[in-house]
Order: structure tokens, then sequence, then C-alpha cells
């Protein structure tokens, strides 16, 4: 696997290229094929280079070597000497282990194209690295042994792992810090550490839960100044850790099964349980594991017994790991996720709520039933089937904006947090209209309390579960009008259906030129429509389309229609002279200036608009909502981020009145004193 690659076929060059947008490109495709030849520009198909690396004939070629000159960054071409440097050395010790060759999430995935051990995630002079400091973990450890019995530390030759407290359970915690510092390491030193070109550093393999395949990597020293290096990198976050451990406090860490598990009666239970098929963490943490049982088998023999992580009993729903498929997956979650949560409700403080975190994604499948997602229901019918009634949502902001999978992307920004306690046992019985008419009654209210907290779009339908299923499970059962009882993916459905209705309700809000964008926003997008269509559309939101052109929002021209993007509109817009101000212009033009030139800019804007500022943002709703149901991503992501951006546009619009207020007030003295 990793063989010379043989005879150079063409020569690598660092220069500043003719063609910025092609090399940036490479050799990769836009649609279609997945490469082209660098040769003779060929197109490739997937599965031929798949194929090519199954069959073992796909290496890697040294690109270009980055090092530190006296101004800054040098990049330099690669010559034969260093690219044999970095093969030539053979380790003498592989990884055992294969990676999985099915992991959820998307993606290419490495395994797909022949790297199908841990070993082949890794360089040749990655791995001696990677040996050479497990190694030294061991050898560390009887040094501080040793060093601690010197300092008068006790000699009672009582382990870490049976609560000792003397130099050897002291030398133990000092290697298991080391083998934290060897995770890091791992996350660095492996041929899936990618180069961060914006900030000039290696950036480490998980950025996200999943193993992709990735076709340029960069490689850091261990003992340079630079990302990936084994002083800040690797250790130096290991030791902020443990300096902030608080043990006066009493915490205390314990492993246990969810499903068994005892909680003392004067206790409040907070609990994050698996998130059903979204991440397989047992297999992933394979990748880890492989290398802290060669540092801490010694230490925790009984804990590293095993050559892999065990994954029988993970509660998550893997079909690959059942022989009926989907249908056994579901079964084992739910069946799992019931017997964790009764042990909950059995043991959970009478006076106090359970919290559950769940961060999973609710609206990924529109079928004809409504919104709903397997592993919403199933979690949820899990929690009720345990006993516990849901009294509300807490959404939570838990997630980094610039984690990789965020940056981008409409992916969630706040863990959704369940308030959950005890079902009253004389709880009744209702209809399917009891429960909808109660829905409809709470709903709304409930959504208009988490605007006006800013909660973030992208999180909105999550966090309307709680409400909703708070109506849900005050009820010992819901009857359909066939008398059988309806299902928590049809209660989903119909939490959903009352979550449009309400946000549709909004429009009512708006003025009659920002309805009529609406409509055709949710029909066309930004894209061309007729102009009789338009026209007889704007009829009914009276309106018309040369108002609409004279308010700034439409572009009309040879029998055709379509609404103006952020970036067309003018930049010197100013709300206080428009004659036609529209909530739809304004999001759209606050959009254009808050991803043109930041919050400051846009709270400019937000100062001059006052009161009206505030329907504009409650409009971001309803358009995110019409985006993710139309898979418009680009535009929902631009939609979300004002939202998410409002607190801080709206301190500094304060910030700006209170500074314009000080300013009038002193021109006026002076013009008094005078």
């Amino acid at each position: 696997m990793f063989k010379f690659p043989g005879p150079l076929l063409f020569t690598v060059k660092v220069w500043k290229p003719n063609d910025v947008e092609a090399a940036k490109n490479g050799t990769k495709l836009a649609r279609g094929s997945n490469f082209q030849c660098l040769m003779s520009g060929t197109p490739m198909a997937g599965d031929y280079i798949k194929a090519e690396g199954n069959a073992g004939r796909m290496s890697a070629r040294l690109m270009a070597i980055v090092a530190e000159g006296e101004r800054g960054r040098v990049y330099l071409a690669p010559t034969l000497e260093h690219e044999s440097a970095a093969i030539k050395t053979i380790p003498t010790w592989l990884p055992e282990g294969e990676t999985p060759a099915q992991l959820t999430g998307g993606g290419a995935q490495a395994n797909r194209y022949g790297l199908k051990t841990w070993a082949s995630l890794f360089r040749p002079r990655q791995l001696i690295a990677m040996t050479t400091f497990s190694d030294l973990v061991q050898e560390s450890r009887d040094q501080v042994e040793r060093d601690a019995l010197v300092a008068g530390l006790p000699n009672d030759a009582k382990p870490l792992r049976d609560s000792g407290t003397g130099a050897t359970a002291y030398a133990d915690a000092v290697a298991v810090y080391l083998a934290c510092g060897m995770g890091r390491a791992a996350d660095y030193w492996n041929s899936n550490a990618t180069w961060e070109a914006g900030g000039g550093f290696v950036a480490h393999a998980f950025t996200r839960q999943a193993i992709p395949m990735v076709w340029d990597f960069a490689e850091s020293s261990p003992f340079s100044d630079a990302s990936g290096n084994w002083e800040s990198t690797c250790m130096d976050w290991v030791a902020r850790v443990v300096e902030n451990f608080f043990p006066a406090n009493g915490g205390v860490a314990a492993m246990s099964d969810a499903q068994t598990q005892a909680v003392s009666a004067d206790k409040l239970v907070s609990t994050d349980p698996p998130y059903y098929d979204n991440i397989p963490y047992a297999d992933l943490s394979d990748f880890f594991y492989v290398w802290m049982r060669r540092s801490l088998k010694p230490v925790f023999p009984d804990l590293f017994a095993t050559l892999a992580v065990p994954k029988a009993e993970e509660l998550v729903a893997l079909a690959y790991r059942h022989t009926e498929g989907k249908v056994g997956a579901e079964a084992f979650f739910l069946e799992g996720m019931t017997q964790a949560m009764h042990r909950l409700a059995e043991q959970a403080h009478p006076a106090f709520p359970v919290t559950i975190y769940y961060a999973f994604k609710q609206a990924e499948s529109d079928g004809a039933e409504g919104t709903t997602n397997t592993g919403w229901d199933t979690f949820l019918a899990a929690v009720i089937e345990a006993g516990f009634a849901i009294s509300g949502t807490w959404p939570m902001r838990t997630e980094r904006g610039a984690r990789s999978i965020g940056i981008g992307t409409n992916a969630l920004a706040s863990s959704i947090i369940l308030v959950c306690r005890p079902r009253a046992v004389d709880a009744p019985t209702a209809t399917r209209r009891d429960f909808v008419t109660n829905l409809k009654a709470e709903l709304p209210v409930a959504l208009a309390h988490l605007q006006r907290g800013n909660i973030a779009p992208v999180d909105l339908a999550q966090a309307a579960i709680g409400p909703g299923m708070a109506v849900y499970t005050r009820y010992a059962k819901v009857l359909d009008a066939q008398g059988k009882p309806l299902s928590v993916r049809d209660a989903l459905a119909l939490i959903n259906q009352t979550l449009d209705e309400a946000l549709a309700e909004q429009e009512g809000d708006f003025d009659p030129d920002s309805r009529w964008a609406i409509t055709w926003f949710e029909q066309v997008g930004f894209d061309v429509g007729e102009y009789g269509t338009a026209e007889q559309l704007s009829k009914s939101k009276n309106t018309s389309v040369s108002g609409l052109v004279e308010a700034g929002i439409l572009a009309s021209k040879g029998g055709k229609v379509r609404l103006l993007k952020p970036n067309e509109l003018p930049d010197d817009w100013d709300p206080t002279t428009d004659k036609r101000l529209t909530s739809w212009e304004t999001v759209h033009h606050l959009i254009r200036v808050l991803e043109a030139g930041g919050e400051g800019a846009a709270a400019k804007i937000v100062s001059k608009l006052g009161a009206k500022a505030e329907v504009a943002r409650e409009l971001c709703y309803r358009l995110y909502t019409l985006c993710e149901r139309k898979k418009r991503a680009a535009e929902a992501l631009s939609y979300n981020g004002l939202v998410q951006s409002w607190p801080e546009i709206t301190r500094q619009a304060r910030e700006n009145e209170s500074i314009d207020g000080t300013v009038r007030e002193s021109q006026t003295t002076m013009y008094g004193q005078e």
C-alpha cells in the first residue's frame, strides 16, 4: 500500500497559475465524472477510481512543502529526496482492524477507495511517528513513577484502576493524559488531515463524524511550531482540560449500561441519548481505540481487552448490524431506548423534570402524511412508552457555527432539550379532533414565544415538537376516527402541519406587496415567470405588477417577471426615503448589507427602520420554511443567518441610536450657547 509511486510521469512546480479558477478546481469536474486525467484530460468515472484504489494501485505524490521564511510562509516545489524521505522507512507495527464499510451521514468514504484498514489511513512516516510516541507513553509512565517515589509519594503499588493514590496511580494518570495527547496526534498525523488554505494551517481529520475520502492532505512535523505539533496542538489542549478540573466539587464519572443503570433518588437527571442512526460512534471510535490500546493496555487491561470497541450493545439503529436490516435496527433501538427511559422514569426525582438533549434534525422526509422522521418518531415513542409526558422544549445553543458541518449549511444551531415529567396516572383519553383543536389553540402562542426569543429558523421545527407533544402526551391515548390510537408519527405530522399553518397566518402582518412576493417565491423562487400569471396573482393580493416594480422588488420585461435577488438591489437604498417600503424589500436589503458589510452595516439600516424591522425578522421564518420545503439551501441559509445575527444587529443599532442621540443633544446645547 505504501510503495513508491514509480516513474515520475509529471513534474510539480510551485508558481502562481495563469487560470486561478481552474487551479482551484484542479482535476475535479463539476458534474458527471469525478475527475479528469492529469496527462490526457480524459474524464474518469467514480467506479473506475474506486476499482483502482481497491486493486492497490492508488498512492500519493508530494505536491508542495510549506516552510517558515523570514517574512512568512514559503511554498516550495518538492524534490525526489523529499518524497523518498517520506516513504522510505517501513513501520514495524501496524494498528489492527478494518475501517467500517458502511457509515451513515453521506459523502465519499475512504473504505470504498481501498483504504480498508486503520493503518491505510496513515502514511509510512506517520505510522513511525505514531508508534514511536505510543511506545514513549509507557516509558514516560515508568519514569514518572520513579520520580514520584523519589519525591516522596507513597509506594502502595495500587494502580489507578483500583482507586490508588500513590506513585503507581499517579504515573498511571500521567499515562492517561499522554494517551489523550496521542488521540489528538492521531487526528492530525494521518492522510485525512487537510490543509486549510484560508488560515494556512493543518486541519484535523474529524471535522465531522465520518471518514471521507480526502484527495489532498497535509502532513505536519510533530516537532514544528505549526499546527499539528506535539506540544501545542496535542498536549497543551489536554493540559487545559486538566487545569480546569474541579475535584473539590465532588464530580464523579462512571460507565454503566443505560438500560440497567441506577440513579440516586436525590439526583437531577439530564441526558444526551444516541440520535437513532445519525452517528455510528463505536465504528468511528476504533480509529482512536487502536492507538490508545497500544498505549494504555498495561494500565487498564480489562478496559482494553478487546481488539476493537464493542458494538453489539450500542444503542443506535444501524441496519448493517442486524440480520433483519432496518426493521430489526428500529426494533432494537425502540426496545433499548424504552428500557433506558423506563429506568429514568422510575428513578427520577418526583419534584424535578428529566431533561433530554436531542440535536437531531427532524424535517428530513416530507411524504403524503406530512413532515416526519423515523429517528424522532422512534425516540419519542420510547419516551412516551416509558411513562413520560413532555411538558416543554428548551432550545439551547450548543453547536459551534464554525464547525465543519455548520459552515455553509443549514445544520442545527441548537440542541433541543425536551422537558419531561411522569405522565399523570389519571390522564384522560382524547379524540383526534380534541388533539387538533388544542394544538391549534396552543402551538401558535408557543411559536410566537419562540420567535420572540430569536430561535434560529433552522431550529424552529425542532423546538415546536415540545409544545406540540406536550398536548399529545397530556392524554393517556389519542384515538382516531376508527378508535385506534394515534401514533407518534401521525402526531408529529399534525404538529408540523399546524406549525406551517401558524407561520402562514403570520402573513397577515405583512403588506400586500410582500404577501404577493411570498406566494410567488413559493412557486418559482427567484426564477423567471410569466407576466400574466404574476398580474393575476397580484389582483388577489390587492397590488399590481407595476406597483411591485415601483416598490423595487420585481423586474418586468418582455412578458416575463422575476423577483430581484439581494445582490441586485441598489446600494444607496434608504428606508426613510422609500415611498413604497415593503417587508420583503427590507429583508433582502438586510441580507445584502449583512453579507457584504457584516452586522454593523445591517445595524445602520435597522436603526432607520425602527419598529418595522421586527416585521422583517418575522418574514424570515416564513421564507426559511418555504426554502426548506423546496430544497433551496442557499436562500434558506441567508434567512437563517439574518435571524441568527439579529441580537447583535439590534444591539449595535441601539448603540447607534444612543450615539446619534448624544450627538444631537450636544449640537443643540452648542447652538444654544451661541
